[in-house]
């Protein structure tokens, strides 16, 4: 997706050799036709496979979740990061550290809308550890329901989440792969 690698050169702001800040484009402000022409790429990708839900992480996954849901005229549910007095208090609960934000974290589902009966496919915006990936992957499990592969708008792949996704043997389909954030440098693969 080059207009994607566009859009990353042109907004992306490098905070470090670690930190890539996509907030103008996918995090915090978002570009609706950007984000359904990456719902409609992730559809061809997962083209075949037969999806019932489009599953995401609270917050930043949700625009590319949805575009993507949208396209496969599917339903989509996103972990919630915190418990509310309104929560389901029989919902799937993993908790899991944060790489951007520091911080660790509860990932809740409620299980009324995982079931063995789901053959999911989970949409993330960006891969780096991947603590909160697997964390999903794992109540994903937990629930019987099955996983179909993991799309991600931007893996890092110069650190670890998504080659330990692969060796747990997720399906994981990034539209852009980044192997450096060196010098304030954006490097593709």
């Amino acid at each position: 997706m080059d207009k994607l690698k566009n859009k990353i050169l042109e907004h992306g702001n490098v905070l470090s050799n670690d930190v890539l800040l996509l907030d103008g484009i996918i995090n915090h402000r978002v570009e609706p036709k950007l984000m359904m022409e990456i719902g409609k790429e992730f559809a061809r990708i997962f083209a075949g496979e037969r999806i019932t839900k489009v599953i995401t992480i609270e917050s930043s996954g949700i625009p590319a979740a949805f575009a993507t849901a949208y396209e496969l005229d599917v339903p989509m549910v996103f972990a919630r990061r915190k418990k509310t007095l309104i929560a389901d208090p029989d919902a799937y609960c993993e908790r899991v550290p944060s790489f951007t934000k520091g911080i660790v974290t509860d990932l809740l589902v409620s299980k009324q809308y995982l079931s063995p009966d789901d053959s999911v496919l989970f949409i993330d915006d960006i891969i780096a550890n991947g603590d909160a990936a697997r964390g999903l992957v794992k109540i994903i499990e937990r629930s019987g329901a099955k996983l179909v592969g993991l799309g991600v708008i931007v893996e890092k792949t110069f650190q670890n989440g998504g080659k330990l996704l692969r060796e747990q043997g997720v399906r994981l389909e990034p539209l852009v792969r980044i192997s450096s954030l060196h010098n304030g440098q954006i490097t593709f693969e």
